[in-house]
C-alpha cells in the first residue's frame, strides 16, 4: 500500500533512510556521516519539514505491508522546478516492487499536477539506484559537467498512453 506520509511516521521514516543510505555509503564516507547521533537528528528534522510541506510543495509517499514501512519516497517543487529528493526502500524488502510501487505513485501525482519534468541526484557509487532510474526512464543530464559525489537525471514525465 502506498500512503501520505504522517507526523507518527518520522522515527520509521528516519531508520529507514539510515539503513537504506549505510548500503552504498558504508566503506565509502565515516559511519559517524551517515548513521551518527547528529545526522539521525539532522535526517529526522528533515523529514519532518518534508512532512510539513502543503501539497502543493510537494509530498512524502510511504509503502506499507502489513503495518511495516518499507519504503519512502519525497519530492517537492520550488521555483518551478520539480526534484524528486528521496527514494528509499529498506534493504529487506528490496526486489519485491516497492520502489516501483513508489515511483509509480510519485509519477501519478506529477500527472495529477501538470509536471512535465522532474530531476534527482544520485549518489555516484550507488549504481544499482543508477540503474533503477534508468529502467524508469531517468536520464542523466548531458549539461551537467560532474562535480561533487552525485549524479543528475532527469525524467520527462508522460501520461500513460506514451503521449
Amino acid at each position: 500500500m502506498i500512503r501520505s506520509a504522517y507526523p507518527a511516521d518520522l522515527d520509521a521514516i528516519a531508520a529507514l533512510h539510515t539503513r537504506a543510505r549505510a548500503t552504498y555509503y558504508q566503506g565509502r564516507i565515516s559511519e559517524e556521516a551517515y548513521g551518527g547521533e547528529a545526522e539521525l537528528a539532522r535526517t529526522r528534522e528533515g523529514w519532518s519539514r518534508a512532512v510539513a510541506r502543503t501539497e502543493a510543495a510537494g509530498a512524502v509517499l510511504c509503502a506499507e505491508r502489513d503495518g511495516e514501512l518499507t519504503g519512502v519516497a519525497a519530492f517537492r517543487t520550488a521555483d518551478g522546478e520539480t526534484t524528486l529528493t528521496q527514494l528509499h526502500v529498506d534493504p529487506v524488502h528490496w526486489r519485491r516492487g516497492t520502489g516501483a510501487a513508489l515511483h509509480a505513485a510519485c509519477l501519478d501525482a506529477w500527472r495529477r499536477a501538470g509536471i512535465q519534468k522532474v530531476r534527482l541526484e544520485v549518489y555516484e557509487h550507488n549504481l544499482r539506484a543508477q540503474a533503477f532510474y534508468a529502467t524508469h526512464g531517468w536520464l542523466p543530464d548531458p549539461a551537467a559537467t560532474h562535480s561533487g559525489s552525485h549524479r543528475t537525471l532527469w525524467l520527462t514525465v508522460r501520461d500513460p498512453s506514451g503521449e
